[in-house]
């Protein structure tokens, strides 16, 4: 796994073998990191255009790289704006000089003082425009990639050179999840997510692959994965699997335990996507994709004191005569009785029983924190909009202001968050209605249209996978834990998979700040 190009420091901007210099930078005139050349062709031009600080703008200079490309953040207000005007600015800038014919750009990385991460994020915003989706990379390889090398403007000095890994560490594991969360329901069907995941993390480096696909297995351990897996499961290359990875450190003082939802397609089971509904079901697997991701971070910066285990639920929620149903009971891994309501809420059934596995794991960990990663409801994208996680605690979570502090080292590189709190009105949601269930699946109606319809869910996962008998008042130990809903910032279709939230769970986890 690769950038596809060189990214090296460059001591200034007469370097040679670029032909372009990328400029990013909120005003290149006060900006302390822009060279006086540039200053000069900025300050020239700027005199001309009064809208000069709101478009790209290219500009000839007498420098090696022979033009300059200057993306600026326009406007910024402290009362609103947030470091994402970099990664905008960056991401325009780059799509530019590429459609210029660029192939070696210079980058200029201005820097912002209530911002400390711009520069990272600059860089980030960059590489996030070079990135080339999986399947037209294989099917197009002369499209890829879109540079040869990008040269950084980086005085001889470690964080330079830091600046250069970390955000190199941190695209990579961008680039697993978008490989993962983006292609088509047969580029990426289970079996070939393991077989990438197998790929990404070799036999003999330092983290562990597990997979389990045995139907079997499947159904005596993780009995809601396989409901949703029934359908699918009359189709080899569909048939779903759970893949574990591990990472162990040699001081471990925290121990992360997350969940990702896998689904590669989702067509709503016997409860069919109408309407046109279905398209873009392709990236109901961001959640697994983005935890696959945050693993290769892991792997890569190699942190001492984490040990991270990852579950990839990997499954297609297919519609055939295979199919579970409306009013099925399913005994759950944790010994609850489920009552499904509607097969299209097949997201938290395919999770609950492997945070049932993961929570048996908590209570033996040190300093332990589980998480479940989703695109679990249309109503979390219809609460918050475009481009933000919502972070949902239970109670031992919930008392030292996890999520709190997630959204706030999370902003901090431009990867939202949103808290959002679940409340009785949860809990009572899902509980057994009738005699014999312990717990619904779901509300009759759509995630979309229910009041709290992002909210329940998460309570679902408590009660589903036993979680809640370690909550405030547990007398079998505490376990924190963290629900984070990505419907709105995976990326919808046909924008590209985004890689939320690998970049907010490794700001607040591992030393990327440069």
């Amino acid at each position: 796994m690769s950038l596809g190009y060189e990214v090296q420091a460059v001591p200034n901007v007469k370097a040679i073998g670029f032909d372009g210099i990328l400029l990013i930078s909120y005003n290149a005139l006060s900006d302390e990191a822009v060279p006086q050349e540039l200053k000069d062709v900025i300050k020239e031009a700027s005199a001309l255009d009064d809208q000069f600080e709101e478009e790209v703008s290219i500009h000839k200079v007498d420098l090696p790289a022979k033009r300059l490309f200057y993306s600026p953040t326009g406007p910024i207000s402290p009362e609103y704006h947030d470091v994402r005007c970099f990664s905008e600015a960056a991401r325009k800038g780059i799509t530019r000089a590429v459609k210029a014919g660029v192939k070696a750009p210079l980058l200029v990385l201005g820097k912002y003082p209530t911002f400390p991460q711009s520069q990272l994020v600059s860089l980030l915003g960059v590489m996030e425009g070079l990135y080339v989706n999986l399947q037209y990379r294989e099917d197009c390889p002369i499209k890829y990639p879109k540079v040869n090398k990008l040269g950084v403007l980086s005085p001889a000095s470690p964080s330079s050179s830091r600046l250069i890994s970390v955000a190199t560490a941190l695209e990579t594991g961008r680039i697993v999840a978008r490989d993962i969360g983006g292609p088509d329901p047969e580029r990426m069907t289970p079996q070939r997510v393991e077989q990438y995941v197998k790929e990404t993390f070799p036999t003999g480096g330092n983290v562990k692959v597990e997979v389990v696909s045995d139907e079997n297995t499947l159904k005596k351990e993780y009995p809601l994965f396989s409901a949703v897996n029934r359908a699918a499961s009359e189709i080899e290359r569909h048939k779903g699997r759970i893949v574990y990875l591990t990472y162990e450190g040699s001081n471990v003082t925290d121990t992360l335990l997350i969940v990702g939802k896998g689904v590669t397609y989702d067509t709503g089971g016997a409860d069919i996507k109408v309407g046109g509904a279905m398209l873009g079901m392709c990236r109901d697997k961001c959640g697994a994709a983005a935890a696959a991701g945050f693993m290769k971070v892991v792997s890569i910066l190699k942190p001492e004191n984490l040990k991270v285990v990852a579950g990839l639920s990997l499954v297609r929620n297919s519609c055939g005569e295979n199919s579970y149903v409306a009013d099925e009971i399913i005994t759950s891994r944790a010994g609850k009785r489920i009552r499904i309501v509607n097969t299209d809420a097949e997201g938290r059934m395919a999770m609950a029983d492997v945070l049932c596995y993961m929570k048996d794991i908590a209570k033996k960990a040190v300093n332990p924190h589980l998480f479940t990663i989703a695109t679990l409801t249309g109503h979390a994208f219809r609460t918050v909009g475009n481009g933000y996680t919502i972070a949902l605690d239970n109670g031992p979570a919930r008392q030292k202001s996890f999520a709190q502090l997630l959204q706030k080292t999370g902003e901090i590189v431009g990867d939202m968050f949103e808290v959002s709190t679940i409340r009785r009105e949860d809990y009572e949601a899902y509980k057994g209605k009738t005699e014999g269930e312990d717990v619904v699946q779901a509300e009759s109606l759509p995630s979309a249209q229910c009041k709290r319809g992002h909210q329940g869910p998460a309570a679902f996962l408590i009660l589903a996978s036993g979680l809640e008998k370690h909550g405030l008042d547990s007398t079998d130990g505490k376990l924190y834990y963290t629900h984070l809903d990505i419907a709105a910032s995976a990326g919808a279709f046909p924008e590209q998979a985004s890689g939320c939230p690998v970049l907010g769970l490794a700001a607040n986890y591992l030393s990327v700040h440069s």
